[in-house]
């Protein structure tokens, strides 16, 4: 019961931070969606490929979580220091030459077979919004520093005044609102930047003046380098941004493919899938918490402690992802309708995003326990054969099928998501199994 409560204590905040998180995307999407069918798949469009880089140098950033627990658990407090620091490094390194690739997407985005008016739309959106991508990735590092601690109030606190923020600026910028110039989906991705850049500020603020944080000093001497610790940072981050950019991967495919059918299509595979995302949060918490509870286990040697972290955010996972799965079946109706405000196209719409959410139904729990799965194994450090893992099974089992399910049987926009539930599916059993036959053995495993 104490690992339990330890990791829901742990987790329950980092979900709700990453609620905080999707809130802000699932509000540009709405607000989006107000200003016409079009502009939603342009916008939509423009943030499946923004998170490409994104979630690449986030998963370079997440290194740092692991590092400094284990540096705690071994009572090292220079090499805490170090990890986060050369976690700014890091990212520093991974987002520039993405912030420049991103201002001019467009002409590929064409040549995929996208109508070239939206195109265009993403590619406007992406050059106000990328420039927000270097203080995401950093605002990464601190929040893994301050959960290695075992303290999330700060980072919770920083994404509750992030979401209105951003709201109140896209209120303000899109529609030109507040005395704002009207700026549509340019003033979207303004929003996301200045929001990003704000959230790392506040963050960077309290762990250089609050305690435990500040005994740290981590931002003394940023300039100067620690080769060994980027390289630790480095080797255990690019792995895991692999990982994640091979997961999105999967769903920017998706959209791509989805892309190739229609528009409705296109506005319906962005409603439905920022709704999963909604749900995934709650288990992307619980393998953040997983991965510093797995981390602290494992640098006091205790592989029973790992084990129990395990079946716990296992379990928990099973749980709520069940949930979810009843209600998308249940009501699918009732979810989407928020998302639409065109006339027009609302009918169409609504019956395509409630169709694709029936089949994220079925995959609602392997996309948990594949995320959890991932977490437990960062936290034993194990970021490289994952990666494996995440290339087998979301691209050649997702894609591969969504694709042969799109282009041969003709199953539209729901074989394209079918497509999804199997790479999403082989991946989760891929890396339980790993977890488990790791955790079997004598400790320490190798």
């Amino acid at each position: 019961m104490a690992e339990l409560r330890a990791l829901v204590a742990l987790g329950a905040p980092l979900a709700l931070t990453q609620l905080g998180q999707i809130a802000i995307n699932t509000t540009d999407v709405i607000m989006l969606g107000w200003l016409g069918t079009e502009a939603l798949a342009a916008g939509g469009l423009a943030m499946s490929i923004w998170i490409l880089p994104a979630l690449f140098s986030i998963g370079v950033a997440m290194a740092v979580a692991p590092l400094v627990a284990g540096a705690l658990g071994a009572r090292r407090p220079r090499q805490v220091r170090r990890s986060v620091r050369q976690g700014l490094w890091a990212v520093g390194a991974v987002t520039l030459p993405a912030v420049l690739a991103l201002c001019f997407c467009g002409p590929l985005l064409i040549a995929l077979g996208q109508a070239p008016s939206v195109a265009d739309a993403a590619e406007r959106y992406l050059r106000a919004a990328v420039w927000g991508l270097p203080f995401a990735a950093a605002l990464v590092v601190l929040r893994g520093f301050m959960t290695s601690f075992g303290h999330t109030q700060a980072v919770l606190v920083v994404m509750a005044l992030m979401v209105p923020a951003n709201a109140t600026l896209n209120y303000g910028l899109i529609f030109g609102n507040l005395g704002l110039p009207r700026l549509e989906l340019v003033g979207a991705g303004v929003a996301s930047t200045l929001v990003n850049v704000l959230g790392f500020l506040g963050l960077a603020l309290v762990c250089a003046r609050a305690r435990p944080y500040r005994r740290y000093r981590v931002f003394a001497r940023l300039w100067r380098p620690d080769w060994t610790s980027l390289r630790a940072v480095l080797r255990l981050g690019v792995p895991i941004g692999l990982t994640l950019l091979l997961e999105i991967g999967m769903f920017t495919a998706a959209a791509l493919l989805v892309g190739t059918i229609d528009h409705i299509s296109l506005a319906a595979h962005h409603i439905a899938l920022q709704l999963c995302a909604v749900v995934f949060m709650i288990p992307l918490g619980l393998s953040q918490a997983s991965t510093v509870r797995v981390a602290l286990a494992a640098s006091h040697g205790d592989r029973r402690g790992v084990r129990l972290v395990g079946n716990l955010a296992i379990l928990l996972t099973l749980a709520v992802m069940g949930t979810a799965a009843l209600c998308f079946l249940l009501a699918p109706n009732l979810l989407v309708r928020p998302f639409v405000d065109d006339p027009s196209a609302r009918s169409a719409l609504v019956a395509t995003a409630a169709g694709l959410l029936q089949v994220a139904a079925f995959f609602q729990l392997a996309d948990g326990l594949q995320v959890v799965g991932g977490g437990l194994l960062r936290g034993l450090k194990d970021t490289t054969v994952p990666m494996i893992y995440a290339l087998v099974g979301y691209w050649i089992g997702g894609v591969g099928t969504a694709a042969f399910a799109l282009f041969i049987l003709d199953a539209g926009a729901r074989g394209v998501w079918f497509g999804l539930f199997a790479g999403l599916s082989i991946t989760a059993a891929l890396a339980l199994r790993r977890f488990y036959r790791r955790t079997a053995r004598r400790w320490p495993t190798t």
